[in-house]
């Protein structure tokens, strides 16, 4: 474990590279080292913060408290008959343990390609991209609590999975930090090219029975088409959840926009797709001072250089009003604002 350090900047370990600081921080790299961390009285008598790769965050403020950087490495296979149980170190980079899967022919996280962050926090957002969730890949994952420093395995039906959320945001939030995860995966595809424009890509390349190499292949395409690098312009992805609603509601907006794009929801309820929402009301590509939309997916917000997070909030709140108003929805914030 790396030592205990005071007044550390946050910006390197953001993705949206906004300026705040850490009155405490430490990095570790195995269970030892949080076993060893959580003994410790600065974790009793301070917040706590736990990072993966900070792609899903906005810092408004500083953090007066203990930023733990989550950094166990490692990744391992079995297979037992027809599946494949894959566990991941809570710090592994989420696409790089997509890419292990599928160089491997594990099937199961093709369409999840691309989405940053690590695999530690990938049960507590329920991740989701193009028609799956890692709901529908989970098996079981291990986590230490905070209080105690006991080790705790959370089999599925115990992390409460819901659209972006799961246990861990709500009555268990802040109480455990996650150490590995393991996934239940198959030898045999079932391909899932439905949703958004990956089937018509697959199409266009002349591809009619696809491999999970050729849909992972054709996510990160149009991922990169869509979506800025974090590594060139500050920014946490996709920044509001598409909002999931009644059908009556529904029936309201479509009679009035006709062409709002949507989607089948669980339990007779309708998604509508927020980056959709948000472009008609006219802020695809807007820049307000140092942040705005990405030019080409409205769903993105940016830091085009020193925005500060207040401003991106601001910003965000700004966009929440006018959807409301244009549409009767009101759109929720995807990333954790601190």
């Amino acid at each position: 474990m790396s030592l205990l350090q005071q007044n550390i900047s946050l910006k390197p370990y953001n993705t949206f590279r906004v300026a705040a600081q850490s009155a405490f921080f430490s990095e570790v790299f195995s269970e030892t080292d949080l076993k060893e961390l959580l003994g410790l009285s600065v974790v009793k008598q301070h917040s706590l913060l736990v990072l993966g790769g900070g792609s899903n965050l906005l810092f408004t403020k500083d953090f007066e408290g203990l930023v733990v950087k989550i950094s166990i490495p490692g990744i391992s296979s079995v297979v037992v008959d027809e599946d494949v149980f894959v566990t991941a170190g809570a710090g592994v980079v989420w696409n790089d343990l997509v890419s292990y899967c599928v160089s491997h022919g594990f099937a199961g996280v093709e369409n999840l390609t691309l989405i940053p962050g690590t695999v530690g926090a990938s049960p507590i957002q329920n991740i989701g991209a193009y028609g799956v969730e890692l709901k529908d890949v989970f098996y079981r994952c291990t986590a230490y609590e905070v209080a105690t420093g006991n080790k705790r395995v959370f089999e599925f039906d115990d992390c409460q999975f819901g659209y972006r959320d799961s246990v861990f945001k709500n009555e268990l939030k802040g109480q455990y930090i996650i150490t590995e995860v393991s996934f239940k995966l198959g030898k045999h595809a079932k391909i899932n090219t439905q949703y958004g424009a990956i089937q018509s890509e697959l199409q266009s390349r002349g591809i009619d029975k696809p491999t999970i190499a050729d849909v992972s292949a054709v996510v990160a395409d149009i991922r990169v088409s869509k979506l800025p690098d974090p590594s060139t312009i500050g920014n946490a992805g996709s920044f509001f959840k598409n909002p999931v609603i009644e059908k009556g509601l529904f029936d309201q907006v479509v009679s009035d926009f006709p062409d709002v794009v949507h989607y089948p929801a669980p339990n007779a309820k309708i998604k509508l797709a927020a980056g959709w929402l948000i472009e008609q009301c006219g802020y695809k590509g807007k820049v307000v001072g140092q942040t705005g939309t990405w030019k080409n997916q409205a769903l993105v917000l940016v830091n085009h250089g020193s925005a500060t997070g207040q401003e991106v909030y601001s910003f965000s709140d700004e966009i929440i009003k006018s959807v409301y108003l244009k549409f009767g929805v009101r759109l929720e914030r995807e990333v954790n604002i601190l």
